[in-house]
């Protein structure tokens, strides 16, 4: 049995350094921006910075098959808001790559805000959205 490959993130993490730094980003990787729900330190993937010094939190999320990782997610918006709610950040984004997403669909479609609360300031795009956004300088 081959083992789980953990280094997808990293991938991820490539395909959307080029862009942020076309947008005239600066930004920091693996940054503590706070604690988690329930406990813990909230490493969050990068943090990026406009040119109007706006911290934007950014969390990447890939999934390449099926499985658990979209349940995940609404966990991670919350601690998102969290982080934004009590610290010296404006916005979130959750970047879903790859293809495994059953729930992509109703994650980028923005429904889910009907069941989580106080969480204006998290935006979940796919990675497509993401890149042109960050290209542009709109995120």
């Amino acid at each position: 049995m081959n083992p789980r490959k953990t280094t997808t993130g990293a991938v991820l993490e490539q395909m959307v350094l080029p862009a942020l730094e076309h947008g005239n980003y600066t930004y920091e990787k693996q940054v503590v921006v706070g604690q988690r729900l329930g406990g813990g330190a909230h490493k969050a993937d990068i943090v990026a910075t406009n040119a109007q010094g706006e911290k934007i939190i950014i969390s990447l999320k890939w999934q390449q098959v099926s499985g658990t990782a979209e349940q995940k997610v609404p966990y991670e918006i919350m601690c998102l808001a969290e982080a934004i709610r009590t610290g010296e950040y404006n916005r979130a984004y959750v970047v879903l790559g790859g293809r495994g997403w059953s729930k992509r669909d109703y994650f980028t479609s923005g429904k889910w805000r009907e069941y989580i609360r106080n969480v204006e300031t998290v935006r979940v795009v796919t990675l497509e959205d993401f890149v042109s956004l960050a290209n542009q300088g709109k995120l």
